[in-house]
């Protein structure tokens, strides 16, 4: 069993809606905390929808642990969190998660902002990913840019990559997953997905393809979770699964010219994907 704490999105699939039905397609009961209910993804410049306040989501989790269900959670799945009082609610939860299952572990991607944009939380919560949750956790998720600033390295190359991933997993992860790395020494045309961990770091590469969509970095994490899970930590197993099954579904949504990323299209893919990718060994 997985608990994923993380928004909601009733048209379209990002936070939550991105990454419960992987995990379920996958074979991992998952149990949804959604931390705001919108329309649609912010992203379209208007939506609608509630933001919940951290004691409602602290109340759900109090209400699954009254039914027994903490000890029988394998992993907690974390993703956007609204503000840092969120942040508090979610290092609780993971602490009673792993008093309850000591084999617990937590995967966290610190969504804070991506290298066109910058930064697009409020202030506080980078600090909050830095200082506390990344230390507190097990697998952690970053894109590039999150990785720069978690690091204070800047990313120009491979070896610099994979200095910036060895410096975070110094902070307190086991893991590091790169969701996106893209550097000016590597074709053009090409994504990498680089995964570092204490016996060793692999790369996948994949062809970049011509869009843009919402919620690709929330299923990666689901992904990458469910797999590592699978395999009992086999970091490079995990990151090909991951990687083949997100590239299938960004495949699809790019067949059908869509916007949002084809779960559903692609559903079998996540499962058994028609392109494998091979993790190399790089470190």
């Amino acid at each position: 069993m997985i608990i994923s704490i993380q928004s909601w999105v009733s048209y379209g699939h990002v936070g939550n809606a991105a990454a419960v039905f992987p995990l379920q397609r996958l074979g991992f009961e998952t149990w949804g905390v959604n931390t705001v209910q919108f329309s649609n993804h912010t992203g379209y410049g208007h939506w609608r929808g509630t933001v919940f306040e951290p004691a409602q989501i602290a109340d759900l989790i109090e209400g699954m642990a009254e039914r027994g269900a903490l000890k029988h959670c394998r992993a907690v799945l974390t993703g956007y969190m609204g503000d840092p009082a969120l942040g508090t609610v979610v290092l609780e939860t993971v602490a009673r998660v792993r008093a309850a299952n000591p084999g617990a572990i937590w995967a966290c991607d610190p969504v804070m902002g991506d290298v066109d944009g910058g930064f697009y939380v409020r202030p506080g919560l980078p600090e909050f990913f830095r200082d506390r949750a990344v230390p507190m956790a097990d697998i952690l998720t970053p894109n590039q840019f999150e990785l720069e600033y978690l690091t204070g390295r800047t990313i120009v190359d491979l070896p610099s990559a994979l200095d910036a991933t060895a410096a975070a997993r110094a902070l307190g992860p086991k893991v590091v997953l790169l969701t996106s790395l893209v550097r000016p020494d590597a074709p053009a045309d090409q994504i990498e997905l680089l995964v570092s961990t204490a016996g060793g770091a692999w790369r996948v590469t994949t062809p970049l393809l011509p869009i843009s969509v919402n919620g690709a970095g929330d299923a990666v994490a689901a992904l990458f979770l469910a797999h590592w899970l699978k395999t009992d930590g086999d970091a490079a197993a995990a990151l090909s699964a991951a990687a083949s099954a997100i590239y299938a579904v960004m495949k699809e949504t790019h067949a059908r010219g869509e916007r949002e990323i084809q779960l559903i299209a692609a559903q079998d893919e996540l499962v058994a994907p028609r392109e494998l990718f091979v993790a190399e060994r790089v470190g």
